[in-house]
This record gives C-alpha cells, structure tokens and sequence, in this order.
C-alpha cells in the first residue's frame, strides 16, 4: 500500500524540525517510560534521545528522512502493530492519528502493546481560535472531518488527560497553525508543502490572496494585532494522555 506521506513528505524533515517547548511536554508526559514507541513516526520529530525507542512509520519517504542516529524504524501500520501484548512502558503518537483509516482500532492496538501512558498531540476541531480559517474556511470543515473530537480519546483509550500545549511565536515546527504570528509565511508554497492541510484543501488562492492584500495594506495588523504582543498561543493544539 503506497503511503500517503510518501507523495507530500518530500523535504518533510527540513520543515518540520521539532520545537523543543513542545518536546518538553512530551517528554514530560511520558514520564519515567525507558522504552517507547512511536506509532505514525515520520522522520522521528520528538522521538526522546535518552530512551529505548521503536519508531513505526507506513511511508518509506518519511523513514529515508530519518536521522542515521535516530531510533529503528519499522515499516507498518498503526491498525496492526507488530508487537506482543504489553511490550512498551508507554507509546506516543504526534499529530499522526487524524490520518489513520481507523482511528479506534489503531489506538487500541496502542493499548494493547502498551503497559502505561499512551501520549498522543492531537488537535481539538472545536477549537476557533486561529486567524487563518477566516482567510480559508474550508479548513474547519478539513478539520472537522478528520480530527477527532477531544471525547473520541476517551471513548477508545478510557480516562484521558487532555492538556492545551501553546504553540511558541517562533515554533521550529511547521505544522498547520504554527505561524500564527508570522502571516506571511502561509505565502510561501514550500512552507505550505510542510503541511498535510493544504495539500488536502483545493481552493486555497483566493484566500491567500486576500491574506496578501491584507498585509500590504496593514488590514491583518489591525485585525489581529493582539497577536503582535503574544510570545505563545493556544491555537488548538492538546496532549492526550491516558494511563493503563
């Protein structure tokens, strides 16, 4: 089965550099686990250097972008895990699982191979707080449809802790909505190529064009420039941690 990172994670590993902020809630999370796999790894974005790691990725692309120092990666799906019951301390998954054609049977083979926490960083689709859906609005019905709301966690994985995780002004990682205080970078097509979402979305000119407009002309400044004095903020982002 071809993966789909394995047609858009093409420089993957240059736009997506993991933020350290963001790391530290993860590795906070994950508590004093000493072996941990990474289910949906990609190039290895968060993957703890002072632990036992098995990282599990479905596209070649992403594990070819791999760090030679990074952790083993296995070619396999989230649905199937190739492990027996209760082989890890904990698991984590990071901005992967909206991608997963079942979402339930994956985190409960998580579950499953897991003896402790189960961390996951997730996006909420309730949340309304990011500026660019009123540029382009087909994001929140993207969202919408392949998010899983905050309540689905807890119908597959038990009790979970959910935690708002807020996205630094200068994030390293260019996920969706990290540049919620650096508009004009949505401009640029290659970072737009660092992002799922857009290559999802089909009618995206018209809005960055309003976006470019709105620059020059300072109507974006005026609009948000809350914004401006902000060094993080919550754009939607949350830690889903459930224990055993």
């Amino acid at each position: 089965m071809i993966a789909k990172y394995d047609s858009i994670g093409i420089d993957y590993s240059k736009l997506r550099k993991p933020d350290p902020r963001i790391a530290t809630f993860i590795e906070n999370a994950l508590g004093p686990a000493e072996t941990v796999l990474n289910v949906g790894a990609g190039t290895g974005s968060y993957e703890p250097d002072n632990r036992e790691i098995i990282a599990i990725e479905p596209s070649q692309e992403m594990i070819s972008q791999r760090h030679p120092a990074a952790a083993r990666a296995i070619q396999g799906y989230a649905d199937d895990l190739p492990f027996e019951d209760n082989s890890f301390d904990a698991s984590m998954a990071i901005l992967t699982v909206h991608h997963w054609p079942d979402k339930g049977k994956g985190l409960q083979e998580m579950r499953r191979v897991t003896r402790g926490k189960i961390v996951l960083l997730t996006f909420d689709p309730s949340h309304r707080g990011s500026w660019l859906t009123d540029y382009l609005p087909e994001l929140v019905k993207l969202d919408e449809k392949q998010m899983p709301k905050m309540s689905d966690y807890e119908n597959w994985l038990g009790k979970v802790d959910i935690v708002p995780v807020p996205v630094p002004h200068d994030c390293t990682d260019g996920f969706l909505y990290a540049y919620w205080r650096r508009p004009a970078a949505y401009l640029d097509a290659r970072v737009r190529s660092g992002s799922s979402s857009f290559w999802a979305i089909k009618n995206a000119d018209q809005g960055l064009k309003k976006l470019s407009e709105d620059l020059k002309t300072g109507e974006w400044e005026r609009r948000y420039s809350n914004l401006l004095k902000l060094d993080a903020c919550d754009v939607g982002y949350r830690l889903v941690v459930a224990t055993c």
